[in-house]
């Protein structure tokens, strides 16, 4: 190699290195990737525990209602009682049987609980001593009356009859016969059907109301046994009706 030359070989060789470490400086950096963030549990669902203490009683008595729950913000007892804390307990004195709920509602859904209560009706009162049971019956038992050729209950003797179930279930060994009565208007015949359509309206109407169908019998008498002897509307009123006697 001349000395001439020699020089030039120098400056290429730097240039080609100078070259080389530029483009090593200039490569792509790695990237580096953000952390993901790990995703969140789900909310736990609620639980509910409701319980009574007793769960029997008679009527007029109170009722111990107790709960507890888990993971819920908003806890409601239905019915009556209405929004509570997440832990508690409270007095009711249901009037009927009944059944209360527990609902706890939370971001992880809702949950219940329930217990029935059950109400006994206190037993009948015996008559006083110096009133039989005919006399109970003659005063409590209250006779439907009906319109002119009809044999449809009408708003009194839905009253009137109501009253007469009371009293059959509270004394539940009683049985009664329904008598159709008519007024002294029309055929023999045509009164018999109409006295037998009477008593039937009856004693289905108390069949309507708990009394049970085997403790009641009907006959129909017609217009021949008359409540009343004048002929008059009032008086014919008077034998238009449902009359009960007590079955022997």
């Amino acid at each position: 190699m001349t000395e001439v030359a020699r020089p030039f070989y120098r400056r290429c060789l730097l240039v080609a290195l100078a070259a080389a470490a530029l483009t090593a400086g200039c490569g792509k950096k790695p990237v580096i990737s953000a952390p993901v963030p790990a995703e969140a549990p789900p909310a736990s669902r609620p639980t509910a525990v409701l319980k009574a203490d007793p769960t029997s009683i008679n009527k007029g008595e109170s009722v111990t209602l107790s709960w507890s729950s888990t993971n819920a913000t908003q806890l409601t007892i239905a019915p009556e009682v209405g929004a509570v804390a997440p832990e508690g307990s409270t007095k009711v004195s249901p009037s009927e049987s009944v059944t209360y709920t527990l609902t706890a509602g939370g971001p992880g859904g809702s949950a219940d609980s329930s217990v029935r209560i059950t109400v006994a009706a206190p037993p009948a009162e015996p008559p006083p001593a110096n009133t039989s049971l005919d006399d109970m019956f003659l005063k409590e038992m209250q006779d439907a009356y009906f319109d002119l050729d009809k044999a449809d209950i009408r708003s009194d003797a839905r009253a009137a009859l109501a009253k007469s179930a009371d009293f059959l279930r509270n004394y539940p060994q009683v049985k009664v016969v329904v008598e159709g009565h008519c007024d002294e208007r029309g055929s023999t015949e045509y009164n018999l059907a109409l006295g037998d359509r009477r008593a039937a309206a009856v004693k289905q109407y108390l069949v309507s109301l708990g009394i049970g169908a085997e403790r009641i019998s009907t006959v129909s008498y017609g217009k021949e046994k008359p409540f009343c002897m004048q002929s008059s509307e009032d008086c014919w009123q008077k034998n238009r009706r449902g009359h009960f006697v007590m079955a022997k």
